[in-house]
């Protein structure tokens, strides 16, 4: 396997996860919305008749909309290293440590949620994802 194989694996596993994600969503929020008798309104402001949803039910479309927001700078930063031919073991190691981590912070968030440990969960993926950059902007350099 070659440097851009290596670091794009976890690109395509990032994005596998949104998809488990989306489909986890959309398997618990169909359901709650037929137990609640929602008629859904086109004109009701976004979000407010989601919010009416039992939180755990919500907390699955709350993790899909962030592996929408953080993770496309992993995108960005993994595609470079790609580009550069980064596939040194360290930035291997660091892409699929984002990976896991975003995994982790998922499965706490769709299930527990405590808000503490999600913020300590997502400073360590910003941590790894700071590193990234970090190596990327010195390879360019």
């Amino acid at each position: 396997m070659d440097f851009a194989q290596r670091i794009l694996l976890p690109v395509v596993a990032l994005v596998g996860w949104t998809l488990v994600m989306w489909t986890w969503m959309y398997a618990t929020r169909l359901p709650a919305i037929r137990a609640a008798r929602m008629r859904l309104d086109p004109n009701a402001p976004r979000g407010e008749q989601m919010a009416s949803l039992p939180p755990h039910v919500r907390w699955k479309a709350d993790n899909y909309n962030h592996l929408l927001e953080q993770p496309t700078l992993f995108y960005a930063i993994a595609l470079c290293m790609a580009v550069l031919g980064r596939g040194e073991e360290l930035d291997v190691t660091l892409a699929w440590g984002y990976v896991g981590s975003r995994v982790v912070h998922s499965c706490f968030q769709a299930t527990i949620n405590r808000i503490e440990v999600r913020f300590v969960l997502f400073v360590a993926s910003s941590m790894i994802l700071a590193a990234m950059t970090v190596r990327v902007a010195i390879a360019l350099l």
